[in-house]
Formats: C-alpha cells, sequence, structure tokens
C-alpha cells in the first residue's frame, strides 16, 4: 500500500519534460515555476482520474482537514512545498497504520537460519531515492530561502540551482517566511515520527532542521525582518523592505510566544535523540565562519563559511557547552570533530593518517582546554570534563585510539599549564590514585587488596602516554610525578625480577622524568631511591607488589617478619636490588650527563661523611658521663653515619663496575671529580693524615688533570674557566705536601690552569705518560688478582666437591659403561620429552634411514638371541642393538629369523627401562626398512589393538612406542611412501578417534610426518584428510590434539610446498578456513601459534604461486 503513496510523490517531483522528451531550462526563476505548476497539475489529474490512486486521496482528504496550514498560495513554490508535505504525511500515516497492524510470525524452529519476517514500513531503495527527493524539495523551497543570512549554509554554497530557487520564490504573498519556515520545520519534525523515515530526515537534513529551529525560537525579533533579505539583490536595509511588504503580511501572521517555545522544546528533543557526534558536527556548522578571513585563506578553492549572527554563535555555544557536560560528551565532541578525519564509530581506514594530522587534534585539545563562558565556573568545568577527558585514554581500538589519545594527551597536558591546581585535583589526583593509595597503605585494613592489578596497569599505561609519548613537561606535572616516582620505582625493581608488560613503560617514564626534571632535583630523587636522603626508603615500604594474573601486578600491604635475622636479610638484599636497578636506569640514559653527575655528588658527600667521622674521633665525646637514654641515642647516630657512608661507597662500587666506561662524558665532569678526590687530600693534608690511600688518590689526580693538559681531551677556553676551582687545591698541595716533586708538578699544574695552556712544564708531560701507564698498570694488576680469586675460589669449589663420597650401585656402573660404549650421535637413545611419535621434537636432526649401531665384537646369532632375555638391563641393550646391527647388515641368520626378531624386539618394548625399549624401537625401524612389506603390516596391527594371536591388548605406553616405530619407518621409506602410504595413512585416522587423548595426539603426529612425504599420491585422500583435520580441530576438547592435527596442516603444507595449489587445490579453502577459526577462537596459546606458522606457510605458497619468480633465461625457439 505504500508503494501507491510513493508512486504519488515521484508523480510530484518527477520533472515533467522526462516524460514529454523535451528540455526545459530550470537556471531562471519563470522557468522553474512553470515547471512546479506542471507537476501540481499532472498530480490533480492523476489523484481525481486514476483509481490506483483513490486511498492516497482519501488519506491525503484527512490529513489535509487536521492541519492548519494547509491553504493554497499565489506562490507556486510553496504551495509545491504543501503537496510534498501532504503526501509525505499521508505515507507516513499508511506506515503508521501498518506498523500497529504488523504481528511478527514466531521464528521456525526448524529453519533458524530463515531470515525475520521484515516490517512493513521499510522502503526499497527506489522509493528512498524517490522519498529523499521530496524532502529535498521541501528543505530547498521550504526552509532554505526563509533562513537569515548567517543562519545555515546558503544554497548558493550548495549548487547553482540555489539562484533559480532565490529568484522563484515570492515572499510578498501569503504566507509569510517565518510562517513557512515553522510549517516545514514542524512537518518533518512529525516524519521523524517513523524510523524509516526519520532516517532519511535526519541523516540528510538535520542542519537544516536544526537551522530553522534555532532561527524559530531563539532569534531576536528585531532580526526578524531580515526572513526577506537573503540574496545579494535584496540586502537593503531592514526598514525599508518590511514596510514594503503588503497588509498580510502583518505581525498577527508572525510566530508567536506559544510557538517559539515549543520550537525551542523541538530543538532540546532533537538535540537529544540524534547521534551525538554529528550533532556536535552541525552545531559547529551553524556556528559559521570566523569573523575576520586572512586573505591567504581566501585564496583557496573553498570559501570560507560567512559569520553567523551573535546571537546564533552564543546560542550553538550554549549547546555545545550543553553537548560536553552530558555524560559521554567529551567523546562526543572528538569524534563530532575528527570523524571527518577517518575516526567514526569503531575508527577508519584513514585513522592513522588522521592521527598523524596533529593540527586538527591540538586543534581538538585547545577547544576542550578552554572553559566556555557559559559555565558557571572553571571548577565547574573541569569538575564535568576531566573525567571524561581520562577516559579517552582507555579506549581500545586501534584505530580510534590514534586519535583519541592523542587528543586526550594534549588536553591533558593543556590543562595542567593553564590552569595547575585545578589539574591537579581533577586530572593528576585521579590519574595518579592507585600510586597515591601505595603511599597511605599505613591506614588500611591489612586483610584487604589496595590496589588491583587493572587499575595499577591503567594507571602506568596513562601515565606513560601523558608523560612520554605527550612530552611537555611541566612544573605541575614533574611535581606531581616526582611525588609517585618511590611507587614507580619499587614496581620497576619488581618487574625486572619477573616477566610483567609494566617493565618497559616504567623504566620508560622513569627515564623521562629524570631527564626532564631539574640536575639538582634529580640527583635528589636518586639519592632518595638509592636510601641515601633522609626519607629512608630503603626500609622495607608497607606495601608489595605480588604478580598479577594477566602478565601486571597488584598491591598488598607487606607482612611483618618477625624474626629479626630474617628481617635483617630482607632488608639488605633488598637495598642492594634497588642500588642495582638505579644503577641499570643510570645506563640507559647514556648520553645525559645525570650519571657523572650523580657520581660526583655521591663523592662529595663521601668526602663529607668522611670528614664528619675524622671530626668525631678527633672531638671524642666521653660516654661515662651520658645516661642510658644519651648513650642510646649517641649510639644510634654513630650506627646511621656508618650506614650511610657504607650505602654510599656501595653505590659507588656499582657504578664503578657497571659504568666506568661511559660514566664521565665532558671535561667539566672530570674537573668536577678530580677536585673532590683533591678535596680529600687537601683535607687530610689540613689534619696531618697521610696514607697509601691519600698518596694513591693525589697521584690519580694530578696524573688525570697533566693527561688533559697534555692534549688528551681537547680543551676550550669555557673548560680552563672550570678548571678555575683546582686552583686553590693544587696551591694548597705545592704548599703543604712534604714531596718536592708533587709540590713542583701542582705548582707547574696551576701554572698551565691559569695561563690556559700557554705554560707547559716538562715535568707536567712526564706526569701525564708516567700517570697513565700507572693507570693501566693499576687495572691489569686488578683484573689480575680478580683473575686469581676467582680461580682459587673455583679451587676450592672443586675440591670441596671431590670430597663427598659418591656411591654407585652395580647397575648404575654398567649402565655407564654401556653409554660410554654408545654411538653418542644417534638421538633414538635419548629419552623423549613430550608424545612418543611427535614429528616436530626432533625434525631436522633425524637422519633419513636409522643409522647401524656402532660396530661391537661379533657375537654368535643365538648368543644374543639369548642375551635379549637376560635380566640385566646393559646385557640385553646390548644384545639388541647387536641383533640391530646384524638385520641392518642383512646378515643370513638373522634375514632368515626375521619373525623371531620382530617378536623379539615387540616383546622388549613393553621394558620400563628407556635403554632397552629405545634400542627394540631402534630395531624395529631397521627392520621395517629392511622388510617392509610385511614388517609395516604387523606394526600396524600393535598399533591398533595388539598382536591378532593374543587375547590381552597391548598397553597404551607400548602402542605409543610402536607409533614412534612407524613415524621413523615413514621417514626411513623416502619415494616408497607413495607405495605404503594408503593402509598406514587408513591406521592413523582410525587412531585419530581413539579415546585416549595422547593416542590420537601420536597418530596425528605420525599423519603428519607421513603426508608431508607422499606428494601427488596424496590427492585422492586430500579430502577425507581435510574432514577429519577440520573435524578435529573443532570438537576436540583436548589442546593436545588439536595442536597435533594443527601441525599436521603445517608438516602437510611445508612438505608440498609450491605442489600444494595442485594436490590441495579442492580442500585448501577449508583448511584455510580451520586455521583462521583457531587463531581466532582456540583458548590454548600454542594451538594459536601453531596456527600461525601453518598460515605463513601457506601465504608463502600462495605468494609463489601468485608471483613466480622472475628468471631470465634465454630460449632457443627453431622455427618450421
Amino acid at each position: 500500500m505504500s508503494a501507491v503513496f510513493v508512486e504519488a510523490l515521484n508523480i510530484l517531483i518527477k520533472p515533467v519534460a522526462e516524460s514529454s522528451g523535451s528540455s526545459t531550462n530550470t537556471k531562471d526563476g519563470a522557468s522553474l515555476q512553470k515547471m512546479l505548476q506542471a507537476n501540481l497539475t499532472l498530480l490533480e489529474e492523476k489523484l481525481h482520474g486514476d483509481p490506483r490512486f483513490q486511498d492516497v486521496q482519501g488519506v491525503r482528504a484527512q490529513v489535509r482537514e487536521r492541519l492548519a496550514w494547509c491553504e493554497w498560495s499565489q506562490d507556486v513554490t510553496w504551495n509545491f512545498v504543501v503537496e510534498c508535505l501532504l503526501l509525505l504525511l499521508s505515507l507516513k500515516h499508511c506506515l503508521k497504520s501498518l506498523l500497529e497492524s504488523f504481528v511478527p510470525t514466531k521464528p521456525n524452529q526448524r529453519t533458524p537460519e530463515a531470515a525475520p519476517a521484515l516490517p512493513p514500513d521499510v522502503l526499497s531503495i527506489t522509493q528512498q531515492k524517490t522519498v529523499g527527493s521530496g524532502l529535498q524539495f521541501v528543505v530547498t523551497l521550504g526552509i532554505c530561502p526563509y533562513l537569515i543570512p548567517g543562519v545555515g549554509v546558503p544554497l548558493s554554497r550548495r549548487s547553482a540551482f540555489g539562484a533559480a530557487v532565490e529568484s522563484a520564490v515570492s515572499r510578498d504573498v501569503a504566507p509569510d517566511g517565518s510562517r513557512r519556515l515553522f510549517t516545514s520545520c514542524s512537518a518533518l519534525l512529525e516524519l521523524v515520527e517513523v524510523s524509516s523515515l526519520g532516517t532519511l530526515v535526519l541523516t540528510r537534513h538535520l542542519g537544516d532542521i536544526l537551522a530553522g529551529l534555532c532561527q524559530l525560537g531563539h532569534c531576536p525579533t528585531r532580526s526578524r525582518a531580515q526572513l526577506a533579505v537573503l540574496t545579494e539583490k535584496a540586502k537593503c536595509s531592514v526598514e525599508k523592505l518590511w514596510t514594503g511588504l503588503p497588509n498580510h503580511t502583518s505581525a498577527s501572521t508572525e510566530i508567536g510566544k506559544e510557538e517559539r517555545m515549543s520550537c525551542k522544546r523541538a530543538l532540546q528533543g532533537l538535540l537529544g535523540k540524534v547521534y551525538q557526534p554529528i550533532v556536535i558536527k552541525e552545531l559547529l556548522i551553524l556556528q559559521g565562519g570566523p569573523k575576520q578571513v586572512k586573505l591567504g585563506a581566501v585564496r583557496g578553492s573553498r570559501q570560507p563559511l560567512a559569520p553567523a549572527p551573535p546571537w546564533l554563535r552564543s546560542l550553538c555555544g550554549q549547546l555545545l557547552s550543553d553537548r560536553l557536560a552530558q555524560p559521554s560528551g567529551v567523546q562526543a565532541v572528538v569524534r563530532g570533530i575528527l570523524e571527518g578525519a577517518g575516526a567514526g564509530a569503531v575508527g577508519g581506514m584513514d585513522a592513522e593518517a588522521a592521527a598523524s594530522d596533529w593540527r586538527k587534534c591540538d586543534s581538538v585539545a585547545r577547544i576542550l582546554s578552554a572553559c566556555p563562558q557559559q559555565s558557571l565556573s572553571v571548577d565547574d568545568y573541569y569538575r564535568q570534563v576531566c573525567p571524561q577527558v581520562l577516559e579517552l585514554l582507555h579506549i581500545r581500538d586501534k584505530l580510534t585510539a590514534l586519535q583519541f589519545q592523542r587528543v586526550a594527551t594534549t588536553t591533558v597536558l593543556s590543562m595542567i599549564q593553564q590552569q595547575p591546581s585545578l589539574a591537579d585535583e581533577h586530572l593528576l589526583t585521579p590519574l595518579l590514585s592507585p600510586l597515591l593509595r601505595c603511599l597511605t597503605l599505613a591506614e588500611e585494613k591489612p586483610s584487604m587488596v589496595s590496589v588491583s592489578e587493572s587499575d595499577l596497569s591503567q594507571c602506568i599505561e596513562d601515565l606513560f602516554k601523558v608523560c612520554v609519548v605527550g612530552n611537555s613537561p611541566t612544573p605541575a606535572l614533574l611535581k606531581a610525578l616526582g611525588n609517585v616516582i618511590p611507587v614507580i620505582f619499587s614496581l620497576y625493581c619488581f618487574t625486572k625480577q619477573n616477566v610483567s608488560h609494566l617493565r618497559s613503560p616504567c623504566h620508560e617514564i622513569l627515564q623521562w622524568f629524570l631527564l626532564k626534571t631539574d640536575t639538582n632535583v634529580a640527583i635528589g630523587v636518586l639519592e632518595q631511591l638509592c636510601s641515601l636522603s633522609g626519607q629512608r626508603t630503603g626500609n622495607l615500604p608497607v606495601y608489595q607488589f605480588l604478580p598479577g594474573s594477566d602478565g601486571g601486578a597488584r598491591v598488598s600491604l607487606r607482612e611483618l617478619i618477625s624474626d629479626e635475622d630474617d628481617a635483617l636479610y630482607e632488608k639488605l638484599s633488598f637495598e642492594q636490588w634497588r642500588v642495582e636497578c638505579v644503577v641499570d636506569l643510570l645506563a640507559s640514559l647514556e648520553e645525559s650527563d645525570l650519571p657523572g653527575d650523580f657520581f660526583i655528588s655521591l663523592l662529595k658527600e663521601l668526602t663529607s661523611l668522611a670528614e664528619e667521622v675524622e671530626e668525631a674521633e678527633e672531638e671524642a665525646v666521653p660516654t661515662s658521663s651520658m645516661s642510658l637514654l644519651q648513650l642510646e641515642m649517641y649510639q644510634e647516630q654513630c650506627t646511621a653515619k656508618q650506614e650511610q657512608r657504607l650505602l654510599v661507597l656501595q653505590v659507588l662500587a656499582v657504578m664503578c663496575e657497571k659504568l666506568s666506561h661511559t660514566l664521565l662524558h665532558n671535561p667539566g665532569q672530570v674537573v668536577e671529580f678530580i677536585a673532590a678526590m683533591l678535596r680529600r687530600v687537601c683535607a687530610c693534608l689540613e689534619r696531618g693524615i697521610e696514607g697509601t690511600v691519600e698518596t694513591q688518590t693525589l697521584t690519580m689526580g694530578l696524573g688525570l688533570v697533566a693527561t688533559m693538559l697534555g692534549g688528551a681531551a681537547k680543551l676550550k677556553s669555557e673548560d680552563y674557566t672550570a678548571m678555575a676551582v683546582l686552583l686553590p687545591l693544587l696551591d694548597l698541595v705545592s704548599r703543604q705536601h712534604p714531596d718536592t716533586l708533587v709540590q713542583e708538578l701542582a705548582t707547574d699544574l696551576r701554572a698551565t690552569i691559569a695561563t690556559h695552556g700557554a705554560y707547559m712544564a716538562d715535568s707536567m708531560v712526564r706526569a701525564a705518560r708516567s700517570g697513565s701507564s700507572e693507570s693501566s698498570n693499576r687495572t691489569a694488576g686488578s683484573d689480575t688478582a680478580a683473575t686469581e680469586a676467582k680461580q682459587d675460589e673455583e679451587t676450592a669449589r672443586q675440591r670441596e666437591q671431590a670430597k663427598r663420597p659418591v656411591e654407585r650401585g652395580a647397575g648404575m656402573k654398567a649402565g655407564s659403561v654401556m653409554a660410554g660404549g654408545q654411538d653418542t650421535g644417534t638421538e633414538s637413545l635419548a629419552p623423549p620429552e613430550g608424545p612418543p611419535s611427535h614429528p616436530a621434537d626432533m625434525q631436522g636432526l633425524r637422519p633419513s634411514r636409522p643409522d647401524p649401531p656402532p660396530l661391537q665384537p661379533r657375537k654368535h646369532f643365538s648368543e644374543c638371541v639369548l642375551e635379549a632375555y637376560d635380566p640385566d638391563i646393559p646385557t640385553r641393550a646390548f644384545a639388541l642393538r647387536t641383533l640391530t646391527s646384524m638385520v641392518h647388515k642383512k646378515e643370513a641368520q638373522a634375514l632368515n629369523s626375521q619373525e623371531k626378531i620382530l617378536t623379539l624386539f615387540l616383546e622388549n618394548l613393553e621394558h620400563e627401562d628407556p635403554f632397552v625399549y629405545l634400542s627394540a624401537i631402534q630395531g624395529l625401524a631397521v627392520l621395517a626398512d629392511v622388510f617392509p612389506e610385511q614388517i609395516l603390516r604387523r606394526l600396524l596391527d600393535e598399533y591398533q589393538q595388539g598382536p591378532p594371536d593374543s587375547r590381552k591388548p597391548r598397553s597404551l605406553e607400548t602402542r605409543l612406542k610402536v607409533g614412534e616405530v612407524l613415524m621413523r619407518a615413514s621417514r626411513a621409506l623416502g619415494d616408497l611412501a607413495s607405495h605404503y602410504g594408503g593402509p598406514l595413512i587408513n591406521v592413523f585416522l582410525r587412531r585419530a578417534r581413539d579415546e585416549d587423548s595422547m593416542m590420537r595426539a601420536s597418530s596425528l603426529s605420525n599423519l603428519g610426518e607421513l603426508c608431508q612425504r607422499l606428494n601427488f599420491a596424496l590427492g585422492p585422500m586430500a579430502h577425507e584428510l581435510s574432514w577429519c583435520l577440520s573435524a578435529i580441530i573443532k570438537t576436540d576438547r583436548e589442546a593436545e590434539v588439536r595442536r597435533a592435527a594443527v601441525h599436521v596442516i603445517a608438516l602437510l603444507l611445508r612438505g608440498l610446498s609450491d605442489r600444494s595449489m595442485q594436490v590441495l587445490s579442492e580442500v585448501l579453502r577449508d583448511l584455510y578456513r580451520a586455521l583462521k577459526l583457531v587463531v581466532q577462537m582456540d583458548r590454548d596459546d600454542i594451538t594459536v601459534l601453531h596456527a600461525q606458522l601453518a598460515l605463513e606457510e601457506l601465504d608463502d605458497v600462495v605468494r609463489r604461486f601468485i608471483f613466480p619468480e622472475q628468471k631470465l633465461e634465454k630460449k632457443i625457439v627453431v622455427l618450421p
């Protein structure tokens, strides 16, 4: 029934020229009016003369009666709009009645795959096109001509047809422009009630409807006269135009207060109903272009929009602020602005390219970070927006996250820079809350878990995005991050002891903070992490990190250790590990001066600590007159100072060990290092202390200065200026040191530094050479001493092991002798770790044919048979290998006793000792290689159920060992595998349905080993093989069996290689779908890995087939 209404609408909007074949010019207004009038006349004739349109005429009359605005006008364009609206409302009435009477049929359980019945309001593609054309006429003729300049996109910007519409519309007849605009918007909003029509209206004409509602509901009264001023020709003064209108355009026909309020309510309802990113996009368009356009911007092909009126800009700003304050409003704003760049609801193909457009992302960030004028306060705006900005960092879709995370990161950094205090409260505190909770865990209950794994992982990831990816260090951000650096470092230390995905982001965050913060602050943080500052972070914290289930970490309270010795050991090991982690962190800062500055700071601190200790020793405080409390406090102070000194020495030792070659980068740091050493020597000289350490320190310091001044480093004037700190120290050495040679050298060095290298004494050159050689000798001596110490330690350990008694039994001794006499090159004597017949365990290591055992002293055949039943394990194993050698050499007695040897080997398969059953496996493999026709048939029977003449079946372990024999025999068959492949494949496929999972896995492994050698003989069995493997992959519950099935496909593709497209042409698609199903659905990681490897093999095969290797060949063709 709806088709008749659509057909009537098509008659109205279809140009009459199409049916008559004549061409009509529609570029001027008069021609357009004639065409519209002709279509109206044709429709009236069809409605009254054609019986098919009786229902349309009836519904149209009903709709016309209830509408007050359905009056004919002298304006043809408005009559055309009214007729379009009548037909569209009639169609809506018809569809609504059909929907009310529609009862969906119950789905048929027998055919659940059948699609459900469509509702009656669904329009076909042709019908949607017709309805869309009618809506376009309504908007073009009923809304756009009556919008004041600056409201919406003008028709001239859309198409050349806009000029004809401007000249065709008659504004000096009733009804007036505002009434026409109100009628058109109200009718279109009524169409939205039906979903099929509402989709067409809102997806194509939402912006025009919003523009009309904004003008009707919010336009000031003084601007209402501008409705007629729409074209360039009619842009005269508002008063002149308004006074020239006829009497029927009086205020009585204007929009009343009630209607204005209804437009406001309709606008708010429409904004809340439509997808919010589209609303944001349309509101941004309604805001219009900038007030002042640069000259260079107009030269392009795309002209900017005209500026919107002030009231409309203010209204759109208010509406955008309301959208922004709603739940997920920030995400809607970002999507609305960036959707055109490729980020849709779930991302787009151009999302990566759009993310690289940093200008657009930064523009969005500036919009979000700036508080709008409509907000009550900046604090209120930050309270509403900041949680939503942080949510942008948690988007998991990779394509969308590229843009959203960039916008979120830039927004966070902009907010921190603009409002540090508010950003710290509403952004940084929630962002760092999991880490801040770790610092306040002492007040928590010991039984509760403080920070979950997901919260901690999300916090570290967000911090990495903001700090490292954003890379905009601000004082507020560095200060907030510095408060939680100890927690991040503790997490970093934990991840270095475990496998965790948080190690890399923690390392990057720590590295970024140390590089971006001030050098003095960074040195203070490093001292705090090494437990050298006033805050004793070296003590065990109240929190501890535990491994998480998803590769992260969770936080809980640390349990107290009651034993003092255990607590002390835990504390010392904790401090040692933290120091090593700090040094590893500094090792990654290769191009930074921070490691050298920290090293020099430690040297200075060590010098000051040593001076304090020496002063305390000189000024010995009598303890006899102290009370017990004073004595305890004094001893605690002495112990703390001694502990501090030991910690400094520990950190210096670890740094010298791991960072010796990359510690000091520039001459300034070397000068600081020398100054620290000379201060230590000068302090000792002033106190009259002279020892070996002080002498070596002074010698090394003066040698380093002489080496630098002698040309080892290229010194600039700034370096000589930095060396000025050495002048008073060298002067003190030259006056107070007892050695005259040292005094002379110090004087010469002081003169060279003071003259900036103009003066160079001979003694200084000699000191530089001797200093460098002495330094190298000292290094070599220390290396030799370390080597000797290691050798002494190793010797002592060996002597300690030699003192322990070694007790071995006769069986073990004989076993070692037997192992010594075996061929070490044969891998079959090593017991397998996985399933006995898995072909991937030793792939590429086994020979193509079983290797014969090494030559042994010749024995008689009967003796070997008797010894094969000997209870002594080495004797039995040696006899089995001897029989194997006889079979391999095809000796007459062994060939004549084929059945006896086969029975003997099969019986020894059930032995529990690896030496015995592995020797039997090797013998059966050689036997099957020599007699494949007879032996393979018997082995297949044994593999299925056991010996045919025995009622007792073989055990599972024995059958698996037989499977190992079959796998080795399959490898040894070579080109004969295609001849014996049929029976082998049938047995392996039958055993793939065994009740035991190990048996199924063994059969599939053997099947894979065989299939990669069958080549073209596999063609007739390809379908059966594909169905079996696909069924096992989809239905088997055991992961080992699914792994084996997927591995069969990988071996099959690897063995066939380029022949896969010919042999497996009919089943290749099924195998590909099975592998893709495993990758997407299987929960076992190893099975997924096997499937990915098989897909890579298939990808290589297909690539070589599609893009064969181009070979440069010369062909000689003999012409007839």
